[in-house]
């Protein structure tokens, strides 16, 4: 009768102490990795605003050879989507899909005349503030 007591004990699962250990072991796994992780993924979403900047621009170059000019800053970048003028020389839509938002859901900003070229676009960044460093320009 013992021996059962005995082998019951032992098939029992992980002590206190074992499952403290493994959670702080995971926690210094996390603390470790989730930054790193965190930081992979703000450099993602940078590149992919400067992919769709860099599709509005060519999206833009397009619509002027159609319509002989740029779309003004009121009527934005929805010109490449609409036909907000209702001009017969408008061939679009100029872009593959929707209008995208950059990547942290809010609309980029379009200024043409632009103050660096022809045309500015930026998106504010992670935080939706602009004119800060974090800003993401089709002049830089």
């Amino acid at each position: 009768m013992s021996e059962n007591i005995e082998s019951r004990r032992s098939e029992k699962g992980f002590s206190l102490i074992e499952l403290i250990v493994v959670l702080v072991i995971l926690g210094l796994l996390a603390a470790v990795v989730a930054p790193k992780l965190i930081n992979k993924i703000g450099q993602s979403r940078d590149k992919i605003a400067k992919i769709q900047i860099t599709e509005f621009e060519s999206a833009l170059q397009m619509y002027a050879l159609d319509m002989g000019h740029l779309p003004s800053t009121d009527q934005g970048l929805l010109a490449l989507a609409q036909n907000v003028e209702g001009n017969d020389s408008w061939n679009g839509p100029y872009l593959a899909k929707e209008m995208p938002f950059d990547p942290w859901q809010r609309n980029y900003a379009y200024r043409s005349p632009g103050q660096y070229g022809d045309f500015d676009i930026w998106s504010f960044g992670s935080d939706g503030v602009e004119g800060t460093d974090d800003d993401i320009c089709s002049w830089k």
